[in-house]
């Protein structure tokens, strides 16, 4: 895997200044390189679809919100191909640096957008989420990082990974900007509450590695004045690997439908790892595609009732901490898998989640997230900057 920048080699070729003024006013921005801005292209992460595609007219919903915020956009960044990864390695642009453990993957497929923040280049970056975007790059890059509830935040002018998971997201270094951006971009229906009660999950933390738990249970301790007492839960009942492959079969069939057609017609050749999941994605039958949404119907139902207004659930962002940049692809398969167990559950609740960089683990980040009610992002981010303070080791 080449490490190089958090740009892609299209960058833009001079900022993009925000209104004089605004909540957002002085401050830097950069975006993964799938949303619309006006004469550039959207690139998805390939450059045989960056070279087939005309620039945008017009710039995404989410761009013209942060400039008429203030804020300036100062780059475009790398992301997996087609969004259709967690690792955050890209076949042809390079594998951006992972500024707090270089030896180390940067997370993805918001990879770029993640490491810029990381590294100081922006002060905060957009992303997507849809298996674990946002949340799994802010975790291995010590950052904090939101999913909103879906449909909170407009996707109108971005490149579509799966619609029934997709969210836009943002990354900050700081919990008081995570909570000053929210304003900014979410939209529809809010629904702050209280929190009066906080659940674990034990069947999550029976996946997770010992380093993560160890990490988990500190972090805890410093909040213990701060957050409701715990109580312990089994999330899913009916099996976590089952709620993974449900996931896993309605993201496939959505992808094809995104992009099938454009890549039967055009020699684009994904690089590893996405080329092998976008040939799965092809096998997915709309039946069985159907049949999942069905399942995944009564998997939301159930994880709502768990997570209603005012409760919200606490757990490792993901089980194990980033892989190293030199593990098998065996080793990068299994990563891959455990941590969809953990990631799938806001996507199929539609759930708000934010990641906080809550300590470490060896000295590699490790991420715990606050999983609300849907529109409890306000909420959410109003306890991340609480929890603030007891971040870190």
């Amino acid at each position: 895997m080449t490490k190089g920048s958090a740009f892609v080699p299209h960058d833009l070729q001079s900022r993009i200044s925000g209104a004089a003024t605004g909540p957002l006013a002085g401050l830097t921005c950069v975006v993964k390189d799938m949303y619309d801005i006006t004469g550039e292209v959207a690139g998805a992460g390939n450059p045989a679809w960056l070279a087939d595609h005309a620039p945008a007219a017009r710039n995404a919903d989410a761009i013209t919100r942060v400039l008429d915020a203030g804020a300036t956009i100062t780059g475009k960044t790398i992301c997996d191909e087609f969004f259709y990864s967690i690792l955050g390695t890209n076949a042809h642009y390079g594998t951006p640096i992972n500024p707090h453990t270089p030896n180390r993957i940067p997370g993805g497929s918001s990879s770029g957008s993640a490491t810029a923040v990381a590294s100081g280049a922006a002060d905060f970056a957009l992303g997507s989420d849809t298996g674990g975007s946002v949340r799994i790059p802010a975790m291995v890059n010590g950052l904090y990082g939101i999913r909103p509830t879906h449909g909170r935040v407009s996707l109108r002018g971005a490149l579509p990974m799966a619609d029934t998971f997709d969210v836009a997201g943002w990354f900050t270094a700081g919990a008081g900007l995570l909570r000053k951006i929210g304003p900014v971009l979410l939209e529809g229906k809010s629904a702050p509450a209280p929190v009066t009660k906080i659940v674990n999950a034990k069947d999550l933390m029976a996946l997770a590695d010992p380093a993560v738990t160890a990490a988990f249970g500190r972090f805890e301790k410093r909040c213990a004045n701060v957050l409701p007492r715990s109580t312990e839960i089994d999330i899913g009942p009916d099996g976590l690997d089952n709620w993974r492959e449900t996931f896993r079969v309605i993201q496939g069939y959505e992808v094809w439908q995104a992009y099938g057609a454009w890549l039967d017609s055009h020699k684009a050749e994904p690089g590893p790892g996405t080329k092998e999941r976008l040939a799965y994605a092809k096998t997915v039958s709309k039946e069985t595609a159907d049949t999942a949404r069905a399942h995944m119907v009564n998997i939301r139902s159930h994880i709502r009732a768990v997570i209603p207004q005012g409760t919200v659930l606490v757990m490792p962002t993901a089980p194990a901490v980033a892989p190293l940049l030199t593990a098998s692809a065996a080793e990068l398969d299994s990563y891959r898998t455990r941590v969809t167990n953990y990631t799938c559950i806001s996507g199929h609740g539609g759930l708000p989640q934010i990641s906080i960089p809550a300590g470490t683990a060896d000295g590699v980040p490790v991420g715990v997230s606050l999983v609300g009610w849907p529109g409890a992002d306000e909420t959410l981010l109003d306890l991340a900057v609480a929890l603030s303070p007891f971040c870190g080791d």
